[in-house]
């Protein structure tokens, strides 16, 4: 072939005459109206976690001015939400529940034998007959105990008592009450976490 000959420069193709790939589709904007590309990821709200608007940077910009994840509940419902923040929303459960019926089940049941039956307990590990009394249970977990030393109260105070104890505390570190002094509010926070702490377990 003769790359040379006139008719074979005609038919050539120069680089500019080529047809350009179709770029593929970008999304829109899911703004109304909006035609241009949406770029940027915008939450849907609560309810719909892990789902995303698709805006464009000026309206992105004007969505985020006005999202508020909390619009619409009750102070109930945020209260509780709030409650819940403390664990992750994971369930919990107090420490030892059912712990004294587990030991209840051990003692008396011989390993393979029907309950009720006498157990051979020669160091009295399960038989409150034995030498050893059984050791009794904190009547708080730790942080309720270190909540109450914040308070300077020990684990016999009651509702009423601790109570009393944290309003007292407030009056005397809050800068309102002691001339506008901000020289304690680190022990004024420490106090209002440990109430939170016993609030939140039910012993006020």
């Amino acid at each position: 072939m003769n790359f040379n000959s006139p008719l074979f420069d005609r038919i050539r193709i120069g680089a500019g005459d080529a047809p350009e790939a179709p770029e593929p589709d970008a999304r829109r904007c899911d703004h109304p109206g909006c035609t241009r590309a949406g770029e940027f990821r915008a939450p849907m709200g609560r309810g719909k976690e892990g789902r995303f608007f698709m805006f464009c940077l000026e309206h992105v910009k004007a969505y985020n001015a006005t999202y508020n994840y909390f619009a619409g509940m009750t102070d109930e419902a945020l209260a509780a939400y709030q409650k819940q923040e403390e664990t992750g929303h994971r369930p919990t459960w107090k420490l030892g529940v059912n712990s004294k019926a587990a030991r209840m089940g051990q003692r008396g049941r011989v390993a393979g034998g029907e309950a009720g039956a006498e157990v051979e307990d020669g160091f009295g590990f399960f038989d409150r007959r034995g030498g050893k009394a059984p050791t009794p249970e904190p009547r708080l977990g730790v942080l309720a105990r270190k909540a109450l030393e914040t308070l300077d109260l020990d684990e016999t105070a009651e509702r009423d008592a601790i109570k009393a104890r944290y309003k007292e505390l407030v009056k005397r570190l809050h800068p309102d009450a002691n001339g506008g002094d901000r020289s304690r509010e680190g022990a004024l926070q420490e106090i209002l976490k440990a109430y939170q702490t016993l609030k939140s377990q039910g012993l006020v």
